[in-house]
């Protein structure tokens, strides 16, 4: 090949070590190449740095740093760590209520029932970006608890007004709403956790009884009774699976905005690290060890805080970018990917955020002039 007079080393530009083969030109013998086709060659090493590419559509996993031109939605894009959590904007619900229930995940969502002026029946699935319609609730009601997937969602209890609560159970497929066995105690603004056939419901109002510390395990047909909370609340949210659920928030006369965290393990609750702010009405999504408690109502107010559950203490997260209270959550999303929606602030809403937790990778936008 003769003596080459440019290395490699030269060719690594600064600032920014990209890799420029510009100048580089010549033909190297297939000899001196172990796999004589270079056709699969795709990228460089992240080690060399990224060259801004042009691309219809984003990268599917795209590296720290590497940065690329969208000629799609004609913009420049990033990928970038959050050094905190942070809350974005999503697509809005069709349809603006509160006191709707939620299943899924941030990608793959479903949000159901809810109230505005009246109960209401309908069913919405995100896909990351965008609300579509779904099948009607059999049962028309707002002030449930959900729990599943976008496929295989469960809605329970409920009630249609102040005074009037439901035992009602329905199961969704992806595409429509089916009777599932019945609650043993009716009951609204109740904690729901876990999947479509292992499902914990907890807490909630019983009409004209007030609240109750009443737990009910379901196994796709059938609830039975499980372990009491600690003390009777009401507006109250929830994390995690059947044999390892998380409560926390809610209402009782007295003291009022609960601060409590309980953990369930299959049989019974045990205490665990306090809320930082106590309150009721909230959303929750994540798992026993790692959960996200978001908005709510804090003595009267509403509030747009959110903190971060590592199975022993609660830490503040970055607040929601609008106050809201009655709204729904994803609650089998992880406790760094979370979708929040609806809710009342008031007025009702519809609204969408999408949560990303500290240092999970994020694409970004570049903006300015």
């Amino acid at each position: 090949m003769g003596t080459r007079t440019r290395g490699f080393a030269n060719n690594i530009s600064s600032p920014g070590g990209v890799f420029d083969a510009t100048d580089l030109n010549g033909v190297v013998p297939a000899t001196n190449i172990a796999n004589s086709s270079l056709t699969n060659v795709t990228e460089v090493s992240p080690s060399l740095g990224y060259a801004v590419s042009s691309v219809s559509s984003d990268p599917p996993a795209p590296g720290t740093g590497q940065m690329w031109y969208n000629t799609t939605s004609n913009v420049l894009k990033f990928k970038a760590v959050t050094a905190a959590g942070v809350w974005a904007s999503g697509g809005n619900l069709g349809t603006a209520r509160y006191s709707l229930a939620g299943a899924g995940t941030q990608t793959v969502g479903l949000a159901f029932g809810g109230f505005i002026s009246s109960s209401q029946n309908s069913t919405e699935e995100y896909d990351g970006t965008s609300w579509t319609s779904g099948g009607n609730l059999g049962t028309a009601r707002g002030f449930l608890a959900g729990c599943g997937t976008q496929t295989s969602g469960l809605a329970i209890g409920g009630g249609f007004g102040s005074l009037t609560v439901t035992n009602a159970t329905e199961e969704y497929n992806g595409t429509s709403w089916t009777a599932g066995g019945n609650l043993a105690t009716s009951r609204m603004q109740l904690g729901g956790v876990g999947t479509q056939t292992s499902a914990l419901g907890f807490g909630g109002y019983t009409v004209p009884g007030g609240q109750t510390a009443v737990t009910e395990e379901y196994d796709g047909t059938s609830w039975t009774a499980g372990g009491n909370l600690s003390a009777a609340k009401a507006t109250i949210s929830g994390a995690g699976t059947q044999t390892a659920g998380l409560a926390f928030g809610g209402d009782n006369p007295s003291p009022g905005k609960i601060v409590v965290t309980e953990e369930y393990d299959g049989t019974s609750w045990t205490l665990g690290g306090n809320l930082n702010t106590g309150r009721d009405q909230l959303g929750g999504t994540g798992t026993q060890t790692a959960a996200l408690a978001i908005g709510g109502e804090i003595s009267g107010a509403v509030s747009a805080a959110t903190e971060a559950y590592n199975g022993t203490s609660w830490s503040n997260e970055t607040s929601l970018p609008a106050v809201k209270r009655y709204l729904g959550s994803a609650n089998a999303s992880p406790q760094t990917s979370a979708l929040a929606f609806g809710g009342q602030g008031p007025p009702n809403t519809a609204t969408t955020e999408e949560f990303t937790g500290a240092g999970v990778d994020v694409t970004r936008t570049v903006t300015g002039s």
